[in-house]
Parts: structure tokens; C-alpha cells; sequence
């Protein structure tokens, strides 16, 4: 008998020792789904490189892959809720606001770990264990799992379990051979023949297998299948995110996770992925497109409203950051106070923004453009 109190590994599945990479995929079943992964991010990656603008308009979607990919680890919070805090946080992380809930950190804190990575890649750096280890300091610079040793490999053996249940799912490799598997995880990326796509399915799959830290891996390897795609040019931008397939298909995810180590189903585990690229690809267009459609609209409106030259700067910023205070609206825009002052008066009564936080004392007024809100939302 089972002691109630005590973690249940009785249906637990151990790490695939000797199976990474795998020699088993069955190209005949993978040839369709990798074409139509390929297809669609090419689709993607057009619009990405056509689209105008494209900092402004994708911030959004940095911001809600951010949200989604937090709550598959059981970090709850709002898009808006995290816009609002980021309203408040000076770049150097120094503000760390009290008011503001942990999981809206810890949100906050992917949303940093990312831009940090992305510029350490600009300036040549590729996908190494520095890296990895950087962006984990970075995802868990505050919020939870702070103290849980921030770019640094686990010395304890972690599970992945259900919590409700406590019934362990999945026991990843063992800390003392984690190094040496990291290192052929890396290399792998690197210099492996295996087509682009096919090494973000594997590689993904063995960097949760591996388990590295003590906190943060799933928001980790889902940062890291974007940051491979870029390195890889497949994308030409580090602007494509598959957390809400994931959180969608979340059983299936865990299931394909442990397959893979208890029967060696590797190939059924990177036809799920493909299959989740091309999803996300479409979707991504989508939303594009209507975040598109809007700013175009709101052009119109926005100089009609403020009967002004200057009109576009505003649109740019509520776009770049829907939920922001006053305060910012005039340092980023540039704009004299008084006409900053007007422009956000106007745009209050057309009711195109928001008053979320009236200002008191040198607290300044924040507001929300909820239509771009609606738009990006999942």
C-alpha cells in the first residue's frame, strides 16, 4: 500500500539513457507533416519579413507568448495585468513593485530572459550552455523559484508530477551525468545533418527529458525552440511562439514526453510537434493580420482624433505598450507635456484608451488600449 503522503512512482517513467539522438525516425511518416511545417512557417516567416513596423507590432505577441507559456507551469496572471506591471519596472529590474502579484513577476521575468537572450545572439553568440544557463539566471531573476540557484544546473533529483495526485510522472536524468548529456544536447544543435525542424522536435523533447534546473525548464525549452529557429533561419526573426499548442494539447504534450523514454516513440513525438508548428504558423498569420488591420485603422482614427502631425507617434507607442502610465507616454513619444497631456485627454473621449489607475501624487495615470487587448488574447 502506497503511503498517501508520499510522492507515487508507481506509473513513473525514467530517461531514455542511450537513446539520444534517436537512429528510429521513420522518414516515411514524418515526410508530410515536415512539409507542411515547412510551408507554413515560410508563410510566416514572409509576413514576419514584410511586415512594417514589425517591433511595434509583435510586441504584443511577445507579451501573451510570455502569459501562456507561464501558466502551462501553473503561473496564473493576465496580459493586461503583466503590461501594467512592465508599465512600472525601470529596464535595470531595480523597481520591483510590491503591489504587483508574484506570478506577474515571474511573467515579467520570461518576457526579460527572452530580449536578453535575443540581444546575446545579435551579437554573435549561438545556442551553448552559457546560454541556456543565462537565460534560466534571467527567467528566474525574481517571482518564484529566485532563490532555487538562477543559471545553475540541479545537484537533486527532480521529477515532473501531478501535483493533485502527487504521482510522479516522469524522473529525468540524474544530476551527476547531467554535463555530459548537456554538452551532446548543444553539439547535436549545432552540427547534427538532421533538417532544422527535426532537431528543434528533438532537441526540445531531450532538454525536458534532461531536466536541467531546479525551476523554470518548461519556459526555458519552449524559449529555446524559438531561439533555434532563428539561429537556424528557418524564421528571420526570434518572433514565433508555440506555448498555446502546448497548453492546448497539454495531456497529449506530457504523454508524447513519456513515450518517447518508455517506448522509444520518437517519431510519433516529432510528428505531434511539426503538426504544432504549421497550427501555430496559421494562427500566428492570423493574429498578425488582425493586429495589422488595426493599426492601419487606427491610423486614421488617431489623426482625425488628434488633428495633429504628431498622431503617429502615439499610435506606434499604445501599440508597442497598450497598458501604460502617462508618465511614459511623454518620455517615449517625445511630445511637450501639454501636447501629450491633450492627446491623451482626446483619445480618452473617443473611447479609443482607457483610464485603469487613476494618478494620485506622483503616481501617474495608466491606461489601456483594449483593443489591441482583444486582439492578441488567448
Amino acid at each position: 500500500m502506497v503511503n498517501k503522503k508520499e510522492p507515487d512512482f508507481r506509473e513513473a517513467v525514467n530517461y531514455h539513457h542511450g537513446k539520444f539522438p534517436p537512429n528510429s525516425l521513420d522518414a516515411s511518416q514524418l515526410l508530410l507533416p515536415l512539409s507542411n511545417a515547412v510551408a507554413a512557417l515560410t508563410r510566416y516567416d514572409v509576413m514576419l519579413r514584410q511586415l512594417r513596423e514589425s517591433e511595434i507590432l509583435l510586441a504584443p505577441l511577445r507579451r501573451q507568448e510570455a502569459v501562456v507559456s507561464s501558466r502551462m507551469e501553473g503561473t496564473v496572471t493576465t496580459l493586461e495585468e503583466v503590461l501594467s506591471l512592465e508599465a512600472d519596472q525601470p529596464d535595470d529590474d531595480q523597481g520591483r513593485d510590491k503591489n504587483y502579484r508574484h506570478e506577474a513577476l515571474e511573467v515579467l521575468g520570461y518576457s526579460r530572459a527572452m530580449r536578453t537572450t535575443q540581444m546575446k545572439m545579435e551579437e554573435g553568440h549561438r545556442i551553448t550552455e552559457w546560454l541556456i544557463r543565462l537565460a534560466h539566471q534571467r527567467l528566474l531573476w525574481f517571482g518564484r523559484g529566485h532563490d532555487l540557484n538562477p543559471g545553475a544546473y540541479k545537484t537533486e533529483q527532480n521529477y515532473l508530477a501531478d501535483k493533485l495526485k502527487k504521482k510522479i510522472l516522469f524522473v529525468p536524468i540524474a544530476p551527476e551525468l547531467l554535463k555530459e548529456h548537456m554538452e551532446r544536447l548543444v553539439t547535436y544543435l549545432d552540427s547534427a545533418p538532421d533538417h532544422p525542424l527535426i532537431k528543434a522536435a528533438v532537441s526540445h523533447i531531450e532538454f525536458e527529458a534532461l531536466h536541467p534546473f531546479n525551476d523554470g525548464n518548461g519556459r526555458v525549452g519552449r524559449m529555446l525552440i524559438t531561439l533555434y529557429l532563428w539561429q537556424a533561419e528557418v524564421i528571420s526573426a526570434p518572433h514565433f511562439y508555440v506555448s498555446e499548442y502546448f497548453e492546448e494539447n497539454r495531456d497529449a504534450y506530457i504523454d508524447a514526453m513519456r513515450r518517447v523514454s518508455e517506448h522509444d516513440e520518437w517519431t510519433e513525438w516529432v510528428v505531434f510537434f511539426l503538426q504544432g508548428l504549421a497550427e501555430q504558423a496559421a494562427t500566428k498569420c492570423s493574429q498578425i493580420t488582425r493586429i495589422q488591420e488595426l493599426h492601419a485603422e487606427m491610423q486614421t482614427v488617431f489623426r482625425d482624433t488628434l488633428t495633429s502631425k504628431d498622431y503617429l507617434s502615439a499610435v506606434n507607442f499604445v501599440f508597442e505598450q497598450p497598458v501604460f502610465r502617462s508618465s511614459r507616454f511623454v518620455a517615449a513619444t517625445g511630445l511637450p507635456k501639454p501636447t501629450a497631456t491633450r492627446f491623451l485627454k482626446l483619445l480618452r473621449e473617443a473611447g479609443i484608451i482607457r483610464i485603469v489607475e487613476q494618478g494620485s501624487g506622483r503616481r501617474a495615470t495608466l491606461y489601456a488600449f483594449d483593443r489591441l487587448l482583444d486582439a492578441v488574447r488567448v
